[in-house]
């Protein structure tokens, strides 16, 4: 499932965004201004961001800046600024696109799918040193005080959705959704058990994980 933040002062369009993208199988965080925006994206992974430029605290532009500073997710502006200039500016930022208010739904649709499309393709992982781990995700080979682990292949695509953002929360429905699929979303049973089967082969201590952390109730970060 695509997840998508979209950060927009007008309670009217955030409603309504909300709703539309929601109904098409979305996953999405509504957010008012630039400090909640920057914290959201901080704390979990997005695949598309909308941000308006005009905000009540930091501009939407600044926002841009900060997101495409540690991030290549795709962003597009949602502003009722028709100049030149501020396009300009905005793209200029980071921003991938540019709607003008007010906007038709099914072409933001398209525009947030196109957007989604051009963030899935990716360039190749380098390989992940994290204390006595060694993790090469292209390769499927990992290393632990250099020997080497055998992973399975649910294993594998646990660690690659988690690797896909170091650092960063990953929630629990979207982990099992990928790893397992949608019918899974509600099964932590899963994810439970294959986090204990991956913190036996790959921590020090299983007990207090270094690397392959849970936030109750949230989610999972990999810290390198």
């Amino acid at each position: 499932m695509t997840a998508v933040l979209v950060v927009d002062d007008d309670p009217g369009i955030l409603r309504t965004l909300g709703i539309n993208l929601r109904a098409r199988d979305y996953e999405v965080e509504l957010v008012a201004d630039g400090r909640t925006a920057l914290q959201a994206f901080a704390d979990a992974v997005f695949d598309v961001v909308l941000v308006d430029l005009g905000l009540p605290d930091i501009g939407g532009v600044d926002v841009i800046r900060q997101v495409r500073a540690t991030s290549t997710v795709p962003i597009v502006v949602l502003s009722a600024r028709h100049e030149s200039d501020d396009k300009v500016e905005a793209l200029d930022a980071g921003a991938d696109d540019y709607v003008t208010k007010p906007f038709g739904m099914d072409e933001l649709l398209a525009r947030v799918r196109a957007a989604a499309r051009r963030g899935g393709t990716q360039a190749r992982q380098a390989p992940i040193e994290a204390g006595e781990l060694w993790i090469d995700v292209e390769d499927r080979r990992v290393e632990r005080g250099g020997e080497m682990v055998h992973l399975t292949p649910t294993e594998w695509r646990l660690v690659e959705v988690l690797l896909e953002h170091p650092g960063r929360l990953v929630r629990q429905g979207h982990l099992l959704r990928t790893v397992w699929g949608p019918a899974s979303e509600r099964d932590t049973n899963y994810l439970r058990v294959y986090l204990g089967r991956l913190r036996r082969k790959l921590e020090v201590d299983p007990s207090r994980p270094d690397h392959f952390v849970t936030e109750p109730g949230l989610g999972v970060r990999f810290v390198p």
